[in-house]
């Protein structure tokens, strides 16, 4: 018996092309086939219902899978365990403590002669509305009756349909220019002359439902920024003012790379005679836990191979 998995690590325009030579010349009746499609799954609503029609036609949607590598990512699964295997975490997980959410990715390099590629899409399209959204879903939706695919799609679904259409001043749009000797986007020679195709892109989401209605949910995404990061960061809301003033809010980090990490944020007393607050951190650096898997023992993406083959 002979399983074959081909992951499409391809431009979506030849998605269909390949997909179709594949069922012809590669298929295996000796055992299992899957093709494995990464985003983006077209351009739009439209180019995406097309191209999934038209997988079908040689495809059975048992033998497809469409991912975002990002769900792969260890800090990304452990969202899950974090927030539903602790009750100090889980009691806390709404409108009434938080007040705000922000997750940011950064890349500390433009396009670098991947223009054409990427002034199709935009960092919108390459990573909010991907990445970060698939993230934001795992950060708030409610507890999934189980840890199966279909379970947590139900569930993840169900904040996607709480999230009214994003309004312009909730948007803030920008596009790198050569600085300290490095090109601006539009000195990319693959890049269009004269595009306005964004690099950086900050929106503010809301979601309309009981536990999360009032708190900001900002997704902050760009290229050729001042450093290589991507983070979740919880913020709780303010101490009742009282006997301690200007006092740090409570945070809650989940670093997904580099250096994962889980730290929080919070208050103690300052050492000696004066009853003073000061912020401090408790820290759960994966490469400085010796109770922590080596997260990089595992080859990339096999966690969705694996998984597609189940």
């Amino acid at each position: 018996e002979r399983n074959r998995i081909f992951y499409f690590a391809l431009p979506p325009s030849v998605f269909l092309n390949v997909a179709a030579g594949l069922k012809k010349n590669n298929y295996t009746e000796k055992g299992e086939n899957r093709i494995i499609v990464e985003k983006p799954f077209g351009k739009d609503l439209e180019s995406s219902r097309e191209m999934m029609t038209k997988l079908k036609t040689d495809w059975q949607e048992d033998e497809t899978f469409r991912i975002d590598h990002y769900l792969g990512k260890e800090m990304v699964k452990n969202m899950l365990v974090l927030r539903f295997a602790n009750i100090a975490f889980s009691a806390a997980w709404d409108k009434n403590s938080i007040s705000n959410v922000q997750i940011t990715f950064k890349e500390p390099f433009g396009t670098e002669g991947r223009g054409g590629y990427f002034d199709e899409f935009g960092i919108i399209r390459d990573i909010q509305q991907n990445h970060l959204l698939q993230v934001l879903t795992v950060l708030t939706m409610e507890r999934p009756v189980s840890f199966s695919a279909e379970d947590i799609r139900d569930e993840k679904v169900k904040v996607l349909r709480a999230i009214p259409p994003i309004e312009r001043k909730d948007v803030l749009l920008g596009q790198y220019v050569g600085a300290n000797g490095n090109p601006g986007y539009l000195d990319d020679d693959t890049v269009p002359k004269g595009s306005v195709c964004p690099t950086f892109a900050a929106l503010t989401l809301w979601i309309n439902n009981p536990r999360w209605e009032g708190v900001p949910f900002i997704l902050k995404a760009g290229k050729a920024l001042n450093e290589a990061k991507v983070e979740v960061r919880i913020q709780y809301k303010d101490v009742t003012s009282g006997i301690f003033r200007d006092i740090a809010r409570n945070e809650l980090v989940i670093r997904i790379q580099p250096s994962e990490a889980v730290y929080i944020k919070m208050n103690v007393k300052t050492p000696g005679l004066v009853t003073r607050a000061m912020p401090t951190e408790m820290d759960l650096t994966y490469k400085r836990s010796s109770a922590a898997v080596p997260l990089q023992a595992a080859p990339r993406y096999e966690s969705e191979f694996v998984g597609s083959m189940s």
